[in-house]
């Protein structure tokens, strides 16, 4: 026979069809009847039921709906998962609220349940450093992983002191697992390339941007191109370096990397000038968590899903519409 299974010949083609497997979803779904039990009740093989069943989801007979405990938008999760092809999305409701410290709040604190459920938990974790990564530290909970090793992957040390912690992320990090922080104790940007190449080639700097780059896991929020960017406020960028990077046609930085909306370097000179892990490096990476929200923060999430910087992402409602509004 021809068929490499008899029984699908058993099977009605009809409307006859529709009600079987109408009576096969309702004893499976929802009286919690095996599908071995179903097969001796209709006279039916498993094989039989498990065709059925496969049938019933395909003709819209049983619609399968993912309830998260915890408040996501699962449909969104799956469209960026499929757009991107990511690991993983996870997709905050916030309703009407526009509030940007609220909105970095909640998608904070969905980052920090997210990495504290990662399974195996990573014992040498990359972060980076600023608002957005300052909240997920204050979200993690006590004793998350702990004896983890934490990683600062760019260079964070602030020329104007401010009274937050946007900087002191890896610590914090660290402290609240229980483990270690190893930080890279460098200007995010420098006066010049050479410089720049001076620093990675000490064997100290050397060492922390080695571990930078071997962390299987990095964790990491988005820069908007603003005048309140934190590069600015901790006086690495004035007011002309971001008029001139937004004609160069910037829409944010990744690590402290200014790109554009296709996510690639948009001023290769102030690059060259930027300490820490390169985004070639970051596109390597198994697991690139971004963390991002806000209205300020739309064209830099999209550019660094388009050019693979991201694997699992975690933001906002309105974010992710407006990222998949954008025809693919």
């Amino acid at each position: 026979m021809s068929d490499r299974n008899p029984y699908s010949q058993r099977l009605p083609v009809d409307e006859n069809r529709d009600h079987l497997m109408v009576q096969v979803a309702k004893l499976y779904y929802d009286l919690d009847h095996t599908q071995a039990e179903i097969a001796t009740e209709l006279g039916l093989t498993r094989w039989q039921v498990g065709k059925l069943l496969s049938g019933a989801r395909t003709a819209g007979i049983v619609r399968i709906e993912i309830t998260p405990r915890v408040s996501r938008k699962t449909s969104l999760e799956v469209e960026l998962q499929q757009r991107f092809r990511l690991r993983d999305a996870i997709v905050v409701p916030m309703g009407e609220i526009t509030d940007p410290s609220l909105l970095i709040d909640s998608v904070a604190q969905a980052a920090a349940s997210y990495l504290a459920n990662l399974n195996p938990k990573p014992q040498l974790l990359g972060v980076s450093w600023g608002r957005t990564m300052a909240a997920v530290a204050r979200a993690l909970t006590p004793g998350w992983n702990p004896g983890v090793h934490v990683v600062l992957v760019n260079g964070n040390s602030a020329l104007h002191v401010t009274s937050s912690r946007n900087t002191a992320v890896a610590e914090d990090f660290a402290a609240s697992a229980g483990g270690q922080a190893t930080l890279l104790p460098v200007p995010a940007i420098v006066g010049k390339r050479s410089t720049r190449d001076a620093l990675e080639e000490d064997p100290i700097i050397g060492r922390v941007l080695s571990l930078a780059e071997a962390a299987p896991v990095a964790v990491f929020g988005m820069g908007g191109l603003s005048h309140q960017s934190v590069l600015t406020d901790s006086g690495y960028l004035a007011q002309d370096d971001i008029a001139r990077l937004r004609a160069l046609g910037a829409v944010g930085d990744v690590l402290g990397r200014f790109v554009d909306a296709d996510g690639h370097i948009a001023d290769p000179g102030l690059d060259d000038r930027t300490v820490g892990l390169r985004l070639d490096r970051l596109q390597q990476k198994e697991w690139a968590i971004g963390v991002v929200a806000g209205e300020e923060k739309h064209p830099i999430a999209r550019a660094a899903l388009k050019a693979g910087y991201v694997t699992v992402l975690v933001t906002d409602e309105a974010t992710a519409r407006n990222i998949l509004d954008e025809p693919a």
